[in-house]
């Protein structure tokens, strides 16, 4: 349940990181210094985790929240292996 303040922060970015997978598409078409592309991936990489954090933010303080307080413990112990599933996809 993202709402419309996230998404007017998280849009910008993600249209930023099309523009610098663009930039790396033309880059490798002209044969560039592979530093100088491996570093605007790093660039890019950054900003996909600066969303990805902005939204498990999001998810920790709506959805995970609201099932802790309503009490009902399979929806409660369901949002917790959510956030241990993707921790672990983060960690990888």
């Amino acid at each position: 349940m993202i709402d419309i303040e996230l998404i007017r922060d998280i849009i910008p970015r993600v249209n930023k990181i099309k523009g610098q997978i663009d930039g790396v598409e033309r880059m490798i078409k002209e044969k560039r210094y592979c530093i100088d592309i491996l570093q605007q991936i790093y660039a890019i990489i950054g900003g996909l985790k600066a969303i990805s954090i902005m939204i498990l933010r999001n998810h920790i303080e709506t959805c995970v929240s609201n099932a802790i307080s309503s009490r009902n413990e399979k929806e409660k112990n369901k949002k917790i292996d959510e956030i241990i599933e993707i921790y672990k996809k983060f960690s990888k």
